[in-house]
């Protein structure tokens, strides 16, 4: 790859999708630049500790990792593709805006952490194509006392466990819905972590009413008898149709309610009970990272599970023609889906620039994703957000940390005031409007809004909530440097 000639395909993440998506393009001809927030590769899924001081920790899939082997793999074609000159890593530089000129794809970065060091002529990247693999985060529910130290997302809990192998409490309650659950309780435990329930919401009976999509993913099953060891071995109770109501403590976490509820997600009286703990880890699910998706106008739909998810054909391609998305921004199946669909996406830019590509293999990766679809489906049916969890709600819970706004007052906002979408109450009581610019809130707040008005949202609304011109925190001192976009300079 020479610096005088634009790249045939810009890659942003380094995780499962991303990293499937620049090796298959590299090995298919195409000169490809892959853009990363990590200081190294494999995103939320393979987040492990430094590679530098490796051998001081213990191994990796020790510490709830799954496919590591995988990874590795993809990790030494990506550096085999970067020693000669296929692809271009840039590590630890956020992309805050996308943007489109002369048909070329122009992303802007900065740096992820620090002062950016690079000169502003060179934060903007150009390419021919783009693949979308921005990954996805926790979504959360407002509950009383979720705001407390020592109340953390669960994919929190793992990151920090996966990355510097440290647990973040001795005393745990794991609780939500998903087979996520399963996967930071196993890890704390093995640990040392003392795991006192696993608090799932739903009942995995819910699975046999749809028996064949369960079965599309032989090797989640086996997961699943792999935790079952882990919780014998270890003596962690799995509470069905049980959740967490109330977190108390004074200054951080030291009392957690626990009960049990219907179907609906309501508690059944007389099963409160209180139990002694220094960490909740919380989690429903997870949302798609979709800011650029919506900065570039792209197409968007509600999911299955209430997530908003980008539209994609069956190469991958999105509403632009010269933008592809792959893994959780399409919805979210887990690393073996995102690797097939960074894949796919790879070979269907490879097909379109000219190079060789089978049609089978276009098909193969088309089939594997249609079955990890089916099975993603199966997963989320079986375990919804329970349609009454705003019972557990107090009108002085916090809703939105960051501008402290309490579910009373967006209930005000939707009964009093006559708002009724999540955009309005975000206008009128100011949700969503604070530093996270509401990564945290959104979900439980458009769900609490659906709640009062019993209307689902749209993806017009939930796109209002996800969409933020500047992706990430940068300076103003960046804006002023920005290099200005135009024909002439594009086509040089």
């Amino acid at each position: 790859m020479t610096a005088e000639r634009i790249p045939d395909l810009a890659v942003i993440g380094a995780g499962p999708a991303g990293l499937s998506a620049a090796d298959i393009a590299a090995e298919h001809g195409l000169d490809v630049v892959l853009v990363d927030a990590g200081s190294q590769t494999g995103g939320q899924f393979w987040r492990h500790p430094d590679e530098r001081h490796l051998a001081q920790f213990r191994a990796p899939e020790s510490t709830g990792h799954h496919h590591w082997k995988r990874y590795v793999d993809l990790r030494s074609r990506l550096a085999a593709a970067v020693q000669r000159g296929a692809v271009r890593h840039l590590s630890g530089r956020h992309v805050w805006r996308v943007d489109v000129a002369a048909d070329l794809v122009h992303l802007r970065t900065t740096a992820s952490i620090g002062t950016d060091q690079v000169p502003a002529t060179e934060r903007t990247v150009t390419a021919r194509r783009l693949v979308l693999a921005t990954g996805a985060y926790d979504r959360q529910l407002p509950i009383p006392g979720w705001t407390l130290p020592g109340a953390m997302a669960a994919g929190g809990v793992q990151a920090l466990l996966k990355s510097n192998q440290v647990a973040a409490g001795r005393r745990a309650v794991v609780a939500g819905t998903g087979p996520f659950l399963m996967s930071v309780a196993a890890g704390l435990a093995e640990a040392g972590v003392e795991v006192l329930a696993i608090c799932e919401a739903n009942s995995y009976l819910r699975w046999a009413r749809t028996p064949l999509r369960a079965v599309q993913e032989p090797g989640k099953l086996f997961e699943g008898v792999e935790y079952a060891r882990t919780f014998l071995r270890h003596r962690v109770p799995l509470k069905m149709r049980t959740v967490v109501t109330a977190i108390r403590g004074t200054g951080r976490v030291q009392q957690v309610e626990i009960a049990a509820v219907d179907g609906r997600g309501r508690v059944r009286p007389g099963t409160e009970r209180t139990v002694e703990a220094d960490l909740v880890a919380l989690g429903w699910g997870f949302t798609p990272q979709l800011e650029l998706a919506i900065g570039l106008g792209l197409d968007t739909t509600v999911d299955v599970d209430d997530s908003l998810v980008v539209v994609a054909d069956d190469r991958q391609r999105t509403s632009h023609p010269l933008v592809y998305a792959a893994g959780e921004a399409t919805g979210i199946g887990g690393a073996v889906q995102s690797c097939a669909e960074g894949e796919l996406a790879a070979l269907a830019v490879a097909a379109e620039l000219g190079r060789t590509v089978e049609e089978a293999a276009l098909r193969r990766r088309r089939r594997r994703i249609d079955r990890g679809r089916r099975f993603a489906v199966g997963m989320h049916r079986a375990g919804p957000v329970p349609p009454e969890w705003s019972s557990w709600v107090t009108p002085t819970t916090t809703v939105c940390r960051c501008e402290e706004v309490t579910a009373g007052e967006v209930a005000a906002s939707v009964c009093d005031l006559g708002a009724d979408d999540a955009r309005d109450v975000r206008v009128t009581s100011r949700p969503g409007m604070g530093l996270c610019q509401g990564r945290v809130c959104g979900f439980g707040l458009a769900q609490l809004v659906t709640a009062h008005t019993g209307r689902p949202a749209t993806a017009a609304e939930l796109e209002s909530i996800a969409k933020r011109n500047i992706g990430v925190p940068i300076t103003l001192g960046e804006i002023a440097d920005l290099v200005p976009l135009t024909a002439e300079r594009a086509d040089s």
